[in-house]
């Protein structure tokens, strides 16, 4: 007989739902503040209810999550999105934010080949310009 929790910590629940890889991850993006409850910074044993919204930022992306189900056991992909529904807003922001930084590096061309003995002397000499 397995009763369904009405909470459960906030670490734990970020991990099952498989925001970050470990639950260490989890803590730590909670203590520097990455994670907010309801508007609120967070710690990491932090009871998280159904209906709680979550702003989870990781790496460049925010995430804007209204919780849905509790688990604190993690599990496929399919059952951890069930957890949560993310808001309309907050999935459009980071498509452009993507689209944005993907046009950022469109016009960048990565080299070749290796530069010669005198392409990297040219190199070496504008870095000598920019120290002075």
């Amino acid at each position: 007989m397995t009763e369904t929790p009405t909470s459960v910590r906030l670490d734990l629940w970020l991990w099952a739902a498989r925001f970050f890889k470990t639950r260490s991850l989890a803590k730590q993006a909670i203590e520097t503040g990455r994670v907010e409850v309801d508007g609120q910074r967070a710690k990491a044993s932090r009871a998280v209810r159904v209906a709680d919204r979550l702003v989870v930022v990781r790496g460049d992306e925010r995430f804007e999550i209204d919780v849905l189900a509790l688990s604190d056991v993690r599990g496929p992909a399919s059952v951890a999105q069930a957890l949560y529904a993310e808001t309309e807003a907050s999935t459009k922001r980071r498509e452009e934010a993507r689209a944005m930084r993907a046009a950022q590096r469109d016009g960048f061309r990565p080299p070749e080949q290796r530069p010669d003995k005198r392409a990297r002397r040219l190199i070496r000499a504008l870095g000598d310009i920019d120290a002075a």
